[in-house]
């Protein structure tokens, strides 16, 4: 008979993840607070997790697949919209990033790259130029399809500043995540500013 029985690997699993959470390369955002996020600065009313790399940072409330927030930042020109790579003449219409983007053309390249990642029915609503403090950008809500059949919810701010782009990404389940925190996260997203 063996010991090692599936409820015990799920036990497992399930601590090394929380594990995870806890682990210094993590830190958690208050609630209530001001985050400095490179060279950004965000007002949220939710306490997040935030995992940082080099020009990118993912935040979560409940774990990324129940949602989470991605931060793109100085993405530069031939770059993927969620820095997944350069633009190569093999792919020159992949998304990629071009300074000077009429507003629809970057909510287009935003979009692929989310179908690019095995969303489905992506589509977006109430695109609109958005003044993130005295810095033109734009936002837009969306509406996509997970790999697995799930609806999800989302917004995105993405402005461009010297040249480069910002891309903020939040998604999350229809059902009951979405609804929950969608309110907070527009705020939050509104009220983008650069500190630099």
């Amino acid at each position: 008979m063996n010991p090692f029985r599936p409820k015990s690997a799920v036990l497992l699993f399930a601590m090394a993840l929380l594990g995870a959470c806890a682990s210094p390369g993590g830190r958690l955002q208050q609630a209530g607070s001001t985050a400095e996020v490179f060279d950004m600065r965000l007002d949220s009313d939710l306490a997040w997790a935030r995992i940082k790399s080099p020009r990118q940072e993912l935040w979560t409330i409940d774990g990324p697949g129940l949602n989470s927030l991605s931060v793109y930042n100085d993405i530069k020109p031939g770059e993927h919209v969620f820095q997944l790579g350069r633009e190569r003449k093999s792919n020159p219409n992949g998304p990629w990033f071009r300074p000077g983007m009429r507003p629809d053309e970057l909510r287009d390249v935003i979009l692929d790259a989310i179908r690019g990642q095995g969303w489905a029915q992506v589509s977006d609503e109430n695109f609109r130029p958005h003044d993130f403090g005295g810095t033109p950008g734009i936002r837009f809500e969306l509406r996509q399809t997970s790999p697995e059949g799930l609806i999800y919810l989302g917004s995105v701010a993405a402005v461009e500043r010297g040249g480069k782009l910002d891309v903020l990404y939040w998604k999350a389940p229809a059902e009951y995540y979405a609804p929950r925190d969608a309110g907070a996260v527009a705020r939050m997203l509104d009220g983008l500013r650069h500190v630099k």
